[in-house]
């Protein structure tokens, strides 16, 4: 998908409906300068406010509590599951990256629930069902999330995960339901980093990716800062945007097509 794309009513439309069937959208020629994530976001929906603001920063920062601020890799995880609602869609613009590593990790999280309900059906129904406390703090802020670690929509079919092992909490449960639990949620982290979930690719200046965030969970491998600058800028929306802007385009399409 381009940049330039995304400034039709077609091609917006293919955008969404590409990101609400896979759950990603990688989109090129954006413009590699700061706030352009913003003007992608733009057109899907309104920009989802944080603590940490508009948008987010990318780059090392050796003395900060996030990891992502390090060049150390990120495992597979869903962005800020201490929050209510988490954020819906996580967008990561690549402005600058002149290292060999820091390659970016996705992973689709329905199929890796789905090899682990194969594996161990109790499991993902205690995953599902019992919910942990998830809790970011700094000096600004402190947030707390109680949810499950399996997401749910109302039908019961998984929409996606709450995984974020350095934010989560064992809960409180009877000591054979506490090993079933704990053995699930271990599995889990196992299938989220095995090469058989995983696509691993270089994101380049220009490009942006755009992803679902408790269904498609992102990571990163460990570069070398000496190498040179890596700088991405991130933004979060909120799921119901996308729906409805395409629902709305898609009413738009089919009542001209009838005239």
């Amino acid at each position: 998908m381009e940049y330039e794309d995304l400034k039709s009513p077609t091609g917006l439309f293919k955008a969404l409906e590409t990101f609400l069937e896979y759950g990603l959208v990688i989109i090129n020629g954006v413009p590699e300068r700061p706030d352009a994530v913003l003007e992608v976001a733009e057109f899907f929906g309104h920009v989802r406010q944080t603590n940490f603001g508009k948008y987010f920063e990318v780059y090392t920062r050796p003395d900060s509590n996030d990891l992502a601020y390090r060049s150390i890799s990120l495992g597979a995880h869903t962005d800020n599951p201490y929050r209510d609602p988490m954020p819906g869609v996580q967008l990561l613009h690549c402005i600058q990256n002149e290292t060999t590593g820091g390659l970016s990790t996705l992973v689709d999280s329905l199929a890796v629930v789905e090899q682990l309900r194969k594996e161990d059906p109790h499991g993902v129904e205690l995953l599902s069902k019992i919910p942990v406390r998830y809790r970011h703090f700094d000096q600004d802020v402190d947030l707390i999330e109680r949810r499950t670690m399996i997401q749910l929509d109302s039908t019961g079919r998984v929409e996606g995960v709450a995984y974020s092992p350095r934010l989560d909490f064992l809960p409180l449960l009877k000591p054979e339901e506490l090993k079933v639990f704990h053995r699930a949620r271990q599995r889990l982290g196992q299938l989220f980093s095995n090469p058989r979930f995983e696509w691993r690719f270089k994101l380049e200046p220009g490009q942006l990716q755009m992803f679902h965030n408790t269904r498609v969970l992102h990571g990163r491998t460990s570069f070398d800062p000496n190498e040179g600058y890596r700088h991405l800028q991130g933004a979060y929306i909120d799921l119901d945007e996308f729906k409805g802007r395409y629902i709305a385009l898609k009413k738009k399409a089919l009542s001209m097509n009838k005239q």
